[in-house]
């Protein structure tokens, strides 16, 4: 039989034991075990030498919502959304998580199709981390990625699409995008017209961001806005 855990705190001489196994542990992990930041400063020929192509067991919801299984492989491509076009591809083991493999794809177009502009990148949310926000922006473009909100509390002030309110909770309107200062701007909602608050103040007429606050929440054109959608 196992020996039983011991309660309470470990020691000072366990806790440092511990953290050395904990350092040596990750220390060995592939780049693909870490977690997706560890990808941002990893060349392109690390990526695709490390990527795991064994066979194994992949999992799946299919459009009914039910979870489709697979033993093998899964093929991610990268595709130009106006000539269709592949433009780049990457062959993994079928357990492999999708967000995992958007960076050396992104890494792929732009060192290898350098002379190609990319001008916005559109992704569903199962591509939703904060290191693929920040790949897209370092290749100069813009992120279209479905939000998929992780156990986050609503902002206050902010709607579901954190464009800014009124203190009547009516969303402020995008109005245009300043690439120069990478900043979003936003006017006054339609309501704040007939508002007795409209002079007030509590109601600004403009709001503006720069997406660099938070490149997850504020993309160009901003999220939720019609030129986004579009």
């Amino acid at each position: 039989k196992p020996e039983p855990k011991k309660r309470g705190r470990k020691s000072k001489e366990e806790q440092e034991q511990w953290l050395q196994e904990q350092a040596e542990r990750e220390a060995n992990l592939s780049v693909f075990e870490k977690p997706i930041e560890a990808q941002l400063d990893t060349t392109l020929n690390v990526l695709r030498s490390s990527v795991p192509n064994a066979p194994k067991w992949g999992i799946k919801k299919n459009s009914e919502g039910k979870n489709a299984y697979w033993y093998g492989y899964k093929g991610h491509l990268a595709v130009g959304t106006k000539s269709q076009y592949i433009l780049q591809s990457l062959f993994s083991s079928g357990n492999l998580n999708d967000g995992k493999a958007a960076i050396p794809l992104l890494k792929g177009i732009h060192e290898r199709l350098s002379i190609l502009p990319i001008s916005y990148s559109t992704l569903d949310a199962g591509y939703d981390y904060p290191a693929i926000y920040q790949q897209i922006y370092r290749i100069g473009a813009q992120s279209i990625i479905a939000y998929n909100k992780k156990n986050e509390s609503e902002l206050v002030g902010f709607d579901k699409n954190f464009a800014p309110t009124c203190v009547h909770e009516h969303s402020y309107r995008y109005d245009s995008y300043d690439p120069t200062y990478e900043t979003l701007k936003y006017t006054r909602p339609k309501e704040c017209k007939d508002c007795p608050l409209a002079e007030d103040t509590l109601c600004q007429k403009v709001y503006k961001v720069k997406i660099t606050t938070d490149l997850r929440r504020y993309t160009a054109p901003a999220r939720g806005s019609k030129a986004w959608k579009t």
